[in-house]
């Protein structure tokens, strides 16, 4: 297992109350479940802290980050406020999403974190749709998508990889293998338990790293985006790391034993990165009990605004959705994005007239997109 240099003092410092802060709000967050003050699901990153720092440490301000429903942690290591985070699990209008996506929908554009979601491998084709926008705009962003072992047995992840691969986008996917998916061990639910190999019949190559190191997890993934950055060639990245909490907090833990949790909670990042600061004298043991103490006031202070901060509005129910609110009366009702006029959902093959008209002229336009006479008549023009 490799060992890597310790980084200056500083960087140290930040990594470690990043993986505080991560570890104590997830603790205060399932407190909080417990008293009926988060609703729906809650799940909980302890035990992967190293996986997600390493990781998000390694991207650039400008890179994209997609995840799962596991990323309160993600959300805290890109900057996001941890009041902001705490008043969406609460359902809080403060909320990074304003309420509205509660624990799994976690959003913060102006960091670029696109999301959490809520279905397994959901995120994995919009990963590469983000990646194919920074390509043909040019820019030099890259794109880092997370998900855990069992994504990848989903449809989405074998079709997203042969597109990366396919279209050279630069994008780096990563596993973040904790050993279950949901109940379910990784040998009982994959034919191939190296999972860094699992994209390799696509074209994306595969490398894995220590989930439970934060400098592994950085070194690996930053060389994993340089790749998918310089030379347009798709990764994939598998972490090895464990969470110490079922998958949900509705989970009662039956497929695994008190021992094996216990066997991997000596290799805690949040046990081992400190003792090794402490030997080699970056921070003193006060230092890192200082750190510590800060975390925990920071998420007890993400509490106290988390309640302080309203509910949203009844009358805002229906904002923020598909529709064209100045024209919809009655909630029920839907608009075709083709059409101005209103009509319901159910009615969708007896919309408007309009509606028929537009419809009969896209298709007379893609007739034409398609005639030989149009096409050549266009390539004349292209040439003159």
């Amino acid at each position: 297992m490799a060992t890597h240099p310790l980084p200056e003092r500083s960087a140290c410092e930040r990594i470690l109350a990043q993986m505080q802060l991560i570890r104590r709000f997830e603790e205060r967050a399932g407190e909080m479940y417990a008293k009926a003050k988060i609703g729906g699901f809650l799940h909980l990153c302890i035990g992967e802290e190293a996986t997600i720092v390493g990781s998000t440490q390694a991207l650039r301000d400008s890179d994209y980050l997609l995840s799962t429903y596991r990323e309160h942690g993600h959300a805290l290591a890109r900057g996001t406020p941890p009041g902001a985070v705490m008043a969406e699990l609460f359902g809080k209008v403060d909320g990074c999403s304003g309420g509205r996506g509660g624990s799994m929908h976690l959003f913060d554009v102006e960091r670029r974190l696109l999301g959490g979601y809520g279905i397994v491998g959901g995120n994995l084709p919009l990963a590469a749709g983000v990646a194919l926008a920074s390509d043909y705009e040019g820019t030099d962003d890259a794109t880092l998508c997370m998900f855990g072992d069992g994504a990848t047995n989903q449809g989405t992840f074998g079709e997203t990889m042969n597109l990366a691969a396919l279209w050279k986008l630069p994008v780096v996917f990563m596993v973040v293998n904790n050993q279950f998916g949901m109940g379910t061990a990784l040998e009982r639910h994959s034919a191939v338990t190296d999972l860094s190999r699992k994209a390799a019949g696509y074209g994306v190559p595969g490398r894995r790293c220590d989930g439970m190191d934060v400098l592994d997890v950085e070194q690996t993934v930053a060389a994993a985006l340089e790749q998918a950055r310089a030379d347009r060639e798709p990764q994939l990245v598998e972490a090895v790391t464990y969470r110490y909490r079922g998958h949900s907090m509705a989970d009662p833990e039956e497929y695994r034993t008190k021992d094996e949790v216990d066997d991997w909670r000596t290799r805690d990042p949040l046990e081992k990165f400190p003792e090794r600061l402490v030997d080699e004298g970056v921070l003193s043991a006060e230092e890192v009990e200082r750190l510590d103490a800060d975390a925990v006031k920071t998420v007890d202070e993400a509490v106290e605004f988390a309640e302080r901060s309203p509910f949203p509005d009844l009358a805002s129910l229906y904002d923020d959705i598909y529709v064209i609110g100045d024209q919809v009366r009655d909630p029920w009702w839907s608009t075709d994005a083709r059409s101005p006029d209103v009509h319901r959902g159910e009615q969708e093959r007896e919309a408007g007239d309009v509606a028929q008209e537009l419809a009969e002229a896209g298709a007379a336009h893609a007739d034409d997109e398609t005639d030989p006479d149009t096409q050549a008549a266009r390539a004349r023009g292209a040439g003159s």
